[in-house]
């Protein structure tokens, strides 16, 4: 068996687990945008990966700029897009916390970012420079849709989640593990492990990082320091008539954030 060390260097094994609900979640986000944002046509993806969601707002026939850390997933969403689509997408490659592209300074309609990416940023200082770069991004009345977990400080044994996915006649088996947080430090173990087999093919993609932590009170705390308001929230089944409440119990967020 192969070894090797970061996910994010293998986009297409990446996607064979993620990907599987693009459309799906550009059409609640689009929803979204109508409903609570301005409903214009520019878009913007932070760590935009390696382009799924890019490449189907380009389909969609909107303008959309991405920008991820990661190049290897800025090729991959390179090569993707069709001669047709390219003239919509600009992608750069640039930090979470310090993309501050001029041309697009107060033209934003939409943000988004979904898969709690967001909990990379390793301290507060980092996510609310995040935050507020995206906010100077937004046009007014703009909109920013970020998805993540929140945390539950009380639980006692390590969360699990497994998925199988397939790139061509190799299959793809993702085994995720988040420990159990540590309150004082605001953060919490991850390890993914991602085994590809196929014919002649027997693999382990083994990655290790530290999530930051939040709770609601943490994370409306934050959103209010960097002049974010939330018009509302969802949770990952993209339902745009079923919001949360702010007494759900639901660690699984998506809010809605617009500048204040």
């Amino acid at each position: 068996m192969e070894r090797r060390s970061d996910w994010y260097d293998h986009p297409e094994y990446y996607e064979a687990i993620f990907g599987t609900d693009t459309a799906k979640e550009m059409d609640f986000l689009l929803q979204v945008h109508q409903h609570h944002g301005t409903g214009g046509s520019l878009l913007l993806e932070p760590a935009c990966g390696a382009g799924r969601l890019v490449a189907e707002a380009a389909r969609r026939g909107l303008d959309v700029v991405g920008y991820d850390i990661s190049e290897p997933m800025l090729a991959h969403a390179r090569r993707r897009l069709k001669p047709s689509w390219r003239r919509r997408v600009q992608l750069y490659h640039s930090r979470m916390e310090s993309f501050a592209e001029p041309s697009i300074q107060g033209q934003v309609d939409l943000a988004f970012n979904l898969v709690s990416t967001f909990r990379y940023l390793d301290s507060e200082a980092a996510a609310r420079a995040h935050l507020e770069s995206t906010r100077r991004l937004l046009k007014p009345g703009g909109v920013y849709v970020l998805g993540f977990h929140l945390t539950d400080y009380a639980r006692t044994t390590p969360e699990r989640e497994r998925w199988v996915g397939h790139v061509g006649q190799d299959t793809v088996v993702c085994n995720t593990r988040e420990g159990l947080p540590e309150r004082r430090l605001r953060r919490s173990p991850m390890r993914n492990r991602l085994r590809i087999t196929g014919a002649d093919k027997d693999l382990l993609i083994e990655t290790e990082w530290y999530f930051r932590t939040y709770d609601l009170t943490q994370v409306r705390r934050l959103f209010r320091s960097a002049g974010m308001r939330v018009l509302a929230m969802y949770d990952f089944d993209y339902r745009l008539e079923a919001p949360l409440g702010r007494d759900s119990l639901r660690l699984d967020r998506l809010f809605v954030l617009q500048g204040v």
